[in-house]
């Protein structure tokens, strides 16, 4: 589906530790701002242990796993709206993801320059919040400067697009990101013709001590204010812990994680956040040839989640064969799950449900 979450926040809060950790792309690194120019971009696999389960019983000859695709932007400044440091390259970058996850530094090092000289999420979230607010106040204010010229003429539709983008408009100037708002219908188009980015769903990442592990200290309190006043979730990780494990092969990861009392690394927290963060759930397929995960909008219906597979599948779509995942691991095999009645024949009107195993019947 191409879904996208541009990491951001300010430089040496540990953005591109997580990065690396997420993708093990080998982004730059270093004790300065601005070392991640270019914006890297990593696929993501979503965790997903149903996957593993699956394969066992069926003996694919390939697992494929749906997938996250994660972009490391260039570390914000105060005045990136005006095109401060790298602004106007971050600015411009921000625009083509899907959501929005900030790393925000919750630890005190001596080696590690904080661009504000002292480390404080409140003002560290502020900072970016004001950038994308007045970022968006801009775009806004230029096109409601075009519209106004057109309305004169006596353009319906002109007029209709000037009082969303007026009600916008109040709403940057008091701070508000766009999706504080209420908005109809009508509304909707308006807002997403400009890409404005305060409209994107954000999530926090907040960046701790190892020793702070897993729920983290006072700094992390902090940001999970903020996250609770705007309905966002916050996940706590260790940038250097993220690293290490990383590095290492599974069998020692787990030994290490043991070790500091984590049950599984904290990106697979933030990658499967990051996946309810945009609405999304998983079904999946399987067979001999492969056992797969595919991702879809939560309230999907059967043909639509049969397009993701593949165009045929939705414009020659006859019904779906769905069993439960749960289902199926219980009873021990499809031919156990259509005995007791639990294999279903669902048509065009059906919902997808996460962890629906399907099989689509087409024709075309």
């Amino acid at each position: 589906m191409g879904l996208k979450i541009g990491i951001v926040g300010l430089p040496n809060v540990g953005k591109s530790t997580v990065f690396n950790a997420l993708t093990k792309a080998g982004a730059a690194v270093a004790n300065y701002p601005f070392c991640t120019i270019d914006p890297n971009v990593g696929i993501v696999p979503v965790p997903d242990a149903r996957l593993k389960k699956l394969a066992d019983m069926y003996h694919p000859k390939k697992v494929t796993p749906t997938a996250i695709e994660f972009v490391d932007i260039a570390g914000l400044v105060k005045g990136a709206s005006e095109g401060e440091g790298l602004g106007n390259q971050f600015l411009g970058t921000i625009k083509e993801v899907d959501a929005v996850l900030y790393v925000v530094r919750c630890f005190e090092d001596g080696n590690v320059i904080h661009v504000s000289g002292k480390v404080d999420p409140e003002s560290d979230i502020g900072i970016i919040h004001t950038e994308l607010c007045l970022k968006d106040l801009d775009t806004v204010t230029t096109r409601i400067q075009r519209l106004e010229k057109v309305s004169r003429t006596g353009d319906k539709d002109a007029k209709t697009q000037l009082e969303t983008l007026k009600k916008a408009a109040e709403l940057l100037e008091a701070g508000n990101p766009i999706r504080s708002g209420t908005w109809t219908k009508e509304d909707a188009p308006v807002l997403q013709e400009l890409q404005l980015l305060t409209q994107k769903p954000v999530l926090y990442c907040a960046n701790v001590k190892e020793s702070e592990l897993p729920k983290g200290g006072p700094f992390v309190d902090v940001v999970r204010a903020i996250a609770t006043k705007e309905n966002s979730e916050v996940v706590v990780i260790s940038g250097k812990v993220e690293a290490e494990v990383a590095e290492l092969p599974e069998d020692e990861a787990i030994l290490y994680l043991k070790e500091l009392g984590l049950e599984e690394p904290g990106l697979n927290q933030l990658i499967r956040a990051g996946y309810k963060l945009l609405g999304l759930i998983t079904f999946l397929t399987a067979g001999e040839p492969e056992v797969r995960a595919w991702t879809v909008k939560k309230g999907s219906t059967a043909p639509q989640a049969a397009g993701v597979i593949h165009s045929d599948f939705e414009r020659g779509f006859i019904r779906a064969e769905i069993m439960r995942y749960d289902d199926l691991m219980e009873l021990g095999s499809q031919h156990a799950v259509k005995e007791k009645g639990l294999y279903r024949l669902e048509g065009k009107e059906y919902i997808m449900q996460d962890g629906d195993v399907v099989y689509f019947r087409f024709n075309v």
